[in-house]
């Protein structure tokens, strides 16, 4: 992830009257929602900032951050603890007068309270309604005794609180579909900022790696089948083992977590080279993007930040059939969907991304950048705050 950038010049968001607050759960060092956070942290640089807790510290240094007083306990340091707490937190949170606010809410910060500015208008940028709430079968930190028990409470609380939202933003129109199946909600789709023309303006991102990531670099094969995220379990990465093995090409996959080892027992009986990178930085990510013969993204995500950076360098994209991922390819020649339930969908998928071209994968790629976010997120803010 990129990071905080400096505030962007915006002539709309300078049209936004009174006061501003921006809104997250937890902002950790790194992730897909956080990266989405900052780009709106820059699109709006004269409102404050409010998160459960920053685990990165200093995030925005021309702002000040402020945390929920669960910063202070040692549950920051555990999510699936704190969680149950947070509808609570945010409930009771802010006592001020602001005039409106963008709230990024992937679990429960859409919950947040104003209660000395009744005339405020809430926007909301919503990577998921909590998926352990709404769809324990993709989480199973809902599949519990305690937490099914608490789930009708729960839901009934939490539709309560995206009714009290003026504007729902959806990351996806898979997102939108969950919103509307259970929030009842219409959301309108702006899909996720990436930083496709960063990373396509260097034509080799091995020119800006250290020593060490240089000498990882050079240890790789000269054609591979990436995958990169997170080292969990529902990131599938076995599948992009899975995949080299269909196509008899050697794996790269790039990341790190808490199952880094049991991902490293997965790939020593396979029958290509697995190479493992551990937590890369930006540019010798970027770099194996560029090197990759393609790029296998396996999980069912509610959008899919990952295969747009790949595509922003002209190499083709695999995605999960399910989820928001099929939006990223939306319906172009540059890459393309497999089953994961089918080891021959995931090889014919493969093989046919092996024959995009790659100048029009990166063209495609163009029509996620950062750029078109920033105006179509600022424009969605300045209306919902200035209609009667």
């Amino acid at each position: 992830m990129t990071g905080y950038a400096h505030p962007l010049p915006s002539a709309r968001a300078a049209q936004l009257p009174g006061h501003g607050l921006l809104v997250h759960e937890w902002l950790a060092p790194a992730g897909g929602s956080e990266q989405v956070f900052d780009r709106i942290v820059a699109d709006f640089p004269r409102a404050d900032v409010l998160c459960l807790w920053d685990d990165r510290g200093n995030r925005y240094p021309d702002r000040q951050v402020r945390e929920t007083w669960l910063a202070r306990t040692p549950l920051r340091h555990h999510k699936a603890l704190a969680l149950p707490l947070t509808p609570l937190v945010w409930a009771h949170q802010m006592h001020g007068t602001y005039d409106w606010a963008v709230v990024s809410t992937h679990s429960f910060a859409h919950h947040v309270r104003f209660s000395c500015a009744p005339g405020m208008r809430k926007i909301l940028y919503v990577h998921t309604p909590a998926r352990y709430v709404w769809e324990p079968e993709l989480d199973a930190r809902g599949d519990g005794a305690l937490a099914r028990a608490a789930s009708p409470w729960l839901r009934a609380l939490d539709r309560r609180r995206a009714a009290e939202a003026h504007t729902l933003v959806a990351n996806s129109h898979f997102v939108a579909r969950r919103i509307a199946r259970t929030w009842s909600r219409e959301a309108h789709v702006i899909h996720p900022p990436v930083e496709v023309e960063r990373i396509a303006s260097v034509r080799d991102w091995r020119g800006r790696l250290d020593g060490p990531e240089a000498a990882v670099s050079d240890g790789l094969p000269s054609e591979f089948v990436l995958g990169a995220s997170r080292f969990i379990p529902y990131k599938r990465l076995d599948l992009v083992i899975r995949a080299g093995e269909a196509v008899d090409l050697p794996v790269v996959i790039a990341g790190g977590g808490p199952e880094e080892e049991a991902l490293r027992a997965a790939a020593a009986p396979a029958r290509v080279p697995v190479h493992v990178v551990v937590d890369p930085s930006d540019a010798l990510l970027y770099s194996l993007y560029q090197r990759a013969t393609v790029f296998v993204f396996p999980p069912v995500e509610d959008f899919g930040i990952m295969p747009v950076e790949a595509m922003a360098t002209g190499t083709p994209a695999v995605v999960n059939v399910e989820g928001g991922a099929p939006e990223t390819l939306a319906g172009r020649p540059v890459g393309a969907v497999f089953d994961a339930a089918s080891p021959a969908s995931l090889r014919e998928a493969v093989e046919t991304a092996c024959s995009r071209h790659r100048a029009t994968v990166a063209d495609h790629a163009r029509r996620f950048d950062s750029r078109l976010f920033d105006d179509a997120m600022t424009s969605t803010v300045v209306e919902a705050v200035s209609a009667p």
